[in-house]
């Protein structure tokens, strides 16, 4: 990929939102209203997403996902049977009753992991249709295509296919913000580690760097502690000289987003993205527990979203108000004529690095 020169602040570094750093090159309806005695609706997205876990685990095999309606701030679940219906109105959410059980969709996503794990594609539930999508980049031709449409036709009306004219790639490159070996990616969010100071990026940016810095031959800043990809795409770099770490995002318009929680995405909420190349781009939450498939191995477990990001944004915090939800992993398309983007849970990378926001 061709690098990419975009201007970094110190401000940024020092306010720890986003700064860049690095890795080398890798390619990759409506439904019955609660009644009147019914719990009121979540008033935001970080409620609906922890009442919904609630009440789909109380569901058990009649659960089928669920997703958040931010226009009227309602939390819609998804079921198979009436009773079960009933059941969610009774906990104070809005159900919709739909052919497949989330057990079901589950399966499928499994024989497409078990039969076409192929680069350039990604899967993923979407509860609004009830099915799981899969996405075909343009490398995805020929053969590969082939089997991906018999595996997709084999799982019924379970799965819908689409071709994307993007490429599914982690966003890396080289640029003049916070280098190492002469590439860079972004700063997700600054973390605490034993008491010492720490950031979190992406995976594949730690596992291609070891020794960071501000500026391209700079001195050092951070090294790498350890990263996971693929798999996962996290990282952990501790820093090196005292410098000021707060937790803040930078929104690149003479602001910082302070940055307080940790939470859990819902689909159709409505997020935001600080990146080094792209700076913040917003949208919303398409899907979780999505399976990226890159040139360089797949990563499950990610949150996508309906926002652009571009070659540097990589390790880039994904975030809405004061709570963090992701790091940037990778993409489709671009911020010209928009795309997708994908993002490891942030929640995760803590807990098995051990950090914690800070």
């Amino acid at each position: 990929m061709k690098h990419t020169n975009a201007p970094m602040s110190r401000a940024a570094l020092g306010g720890a939102g986003v700064v860049a750093l690095i890795a080398a090159a890798l390619t990759l309806q409506s439904a019955q209203a609660a009644p009147a005695e019914a719990a009121p609706e979540p008033p935001t997205a970080t409620a609906a997403a922890q009442r919904a876990r609630d009440i789909s685990s109380a569901l058990g095999a009649n659960a089928a996902g669920f997703y958040y309606d931010a226009r009227n701030h309602k939390l819609i679940v998804n079921v198979t049977t009436a009773a079960a219906a009933d059941k969610v109105r009774g906990a104070g959410a809005e159900a919709r009753i739909v052919k497949h059980s989330l057990t079901s969709l589950n399966a499928a996503r499994a024989t497409l992991k078990e039969r076409a794990t192929i680069p350039g594609t990604s899967w993923a539930m979407d509860p609004k249709t009830n099915q799981v999508v899969i996405v075909a980049d343009r490398t995805v031709t020929g053969d590969r295509l082939k089997q991906l449409k018999t595996v997709a036709s084999s799982l019924g009306d379970r799965a819908a296919l689409r071709q994307s004219p993007g490429t599914l790639r982690p966003l890396i490159a080289g640029g003049n913000a916070v280098w190492g070996s002469g590439a860079r990616c972004s700063l997700g969010f600054n973390v605490i580690k034993g008491g010492k100071p720490y950031f979190l990026t992406a995976g594949h940016c730690t596992n291609a760097v070891r020794s960071w810095s501000a500026t391209q031959g700079g001195p050092e800043i951070a090294v790498t502690e350890t990263g996971t990809f693929p798999g996962d795409d996290f990282g952990i770099v501790r820093f090196t000289p005292d410098l000021a770490h707060p937790s803040q995002v930078d929104l690149y318009n003479g602001r910082m987003q302070s940055i307080a929680t940790v939470g859990d995405p819902i689909v159709g909420e409505k997020v935001q993205r600080s990146g080094s190349s792209t700076h913040v781009h917003g949208g919303d939450i398409t899907a979780v527990e999505v399976t990226a498939n890159y040139q360089e191995g797949s990563v499950d477990g990610l949150i996508q979203a309906g926002v652009c990001a571009e070659t540097g944004d990589s390790g880039g915090p994904l975030f809405e108000g004061d709570t963090a939800l992701g790091l940037t992993s990778g993409g489709r398309g671009d911020c010209l004529f928009g795309g997708e983007s994908f993002y490891q849970p942030v929640r995760e990378a803590l807990e098995k690095t051990g950090s914690h926001i800070g």
